[in-house]
């Protein structure tokens, strides 16, 4: 019985390590590929001109707003009781509808960023796929998980396989 046991505790084992090398790992740092991409620099670009051109509309309102509120302050004494009253509304509604906007426009960025980066991703990992199909690789990770990689690199196969 203790023969049968190391017998089969031995080709476990050995049918183990079979499977365990007929499985082919790569890393690819995928950060690097995607940021190689001229799509990508053009996404950034675009998204850059997006963000700067809200700031700078955002500034300008804010300015405006913060020149009424100085003026208010300069000004306040001399108002009666329900113009102060209305003022003081006024200029919190303007504050909440920046705030508001500045919101808005940050979700618009993510949305645009989103929309604009999947079909970069989508052409990414259908060269990584075509690449591992081509260099019979089972699974391709992400050198940025890895803590010790010591396999192969997928990352020349799929800038290859992108043309960069």
């Amino acid at each position: 019985m203790r023969k049968l046991s190391v017998l089969f505790a031995a080709v476990t084992m050995l049918m183990t390590v079979g499977m365990a090398k007929a499985q082919k790992l790569a890393a690819l740092d995928y950060e690097q590929v995607l940021s190689l991409m001229p799509e990508t620099k053009k996404v950034s670009t675009d998204l850059e001109t997006f963000s700067k051109s809200k700031e700078a509309e955002l500034k300008k309102m804010g300015d405006t707003w913060q020149a009424d509120v100085q003026k208010y302050q300069a000004e306040g004494a001399k108002l009666t009781e329900a113009q102060r009253t209305a003022k003081e509304t006024e200029l919190q509604k303007t504050q909440q509808n920046l705030q508001q906007m500045a919101v808005t426009a940050q979700q618009d960025l993510n949305k645009r960023r989103e929309a604009s980066l999947k079909p970069i991703i989508d052409k990414l990992n259908a060269a990584i796929s075509k690449a591992a199909k081509a260099n019979g690789w089972d699974f391709v990770i992400d050198a940025s998980a890895l803590i010790y990689k010591g396999g192969p690199d997928a990352t020349a196969a799929v800038k290859k396989e992108l043309g960069l």
